[in-house]
């Protein structure tokens, strides 16, 4: 029989795999697309030499990096959601990584004039595979994942707290219930306590 403590490190382990499979493949393929995939020269008349004219991943493809760059700021929002929510975000980053993964093989296969460097488009092709098995996989398993803390948000009030809470008072019995914000601060100003009764 598994344990929660168990479950809940390998459902940690797991989005620490997911996410830095998003992460890197996105980040991979953004930094290949920026990289010069071809390079044309042109003739010109002696005695000027040959015009250089490079093509990036970017200039032949100008969706490709902004694909990568949604990519990679999905990777860090499956840290943010829980459930139902990261799924679908799991699925969408997976569709979009792959089209990220097309751009890399197209990078490939595409026929343009001068010297052709195959290896950014390649890759551009490896990091969208990667950051689609990531999204994929947080798709599939990424509902039963732990999600951030809640150590900070505000609890919420039951019906029988706000019906027993005092109209107009905002925390129960605090000892700046009911006093103005400003008032505190002219107290301090004249060095007195503002939280002391």
């Amino acid at each position: 029989m598994v344990s929660a403590g168990e479950r809940s490190a390998g459902g940690r382990r797991e989005l620490t795999y997911a996410v830095l499979l998003c992460l890197v493949g996105a980040g991979l393929a953004l930094w290949a697309a920026t990289r010069i995939w071809s390079v044309e020269l042109t003739a010109r008349p002696a005695p000027l030499p040959p015009v250089r004219d490079t093509h990036s991943g970017a200039g032949l493809l100008p969706w490709l990096p902004a694909l990568a760059l949604v990519t990679v700021a999905g990777g860090g929002a499956v840290l943010a959601t829980r459930g139902r929510l990261r799924r679908v975000l799991g699925a969408l980053l997976g569709v979009l990584a792959l089209a990220v993964a097309a751009g890399g093989g197209y990078g490939l296969v595409v026929d343009v004039e001068g010297s052709v460097s195959r290896q950014w488009p390649a890759l551009c092709l490896l990091g969208g595979l990667l950051a689609a098995v990531g999204g994929f996989w947080t798709a599939s398993r990424g509902g039963g994942w732990p999600a951030m803390g809640a150590r900070y948000e505000r609890p919420a009030r039951t019906a029988r707290e706000a019906a027993s809470a005092p109209a107009g008072a905002s925390e129960p019995s605090a000892p700046m219930a009911g006093r103005r914000t400003t008032e505190a601060w002219d107290a301090l100003d004249r060095g007195e306590d503002p939280t002391a009764d």
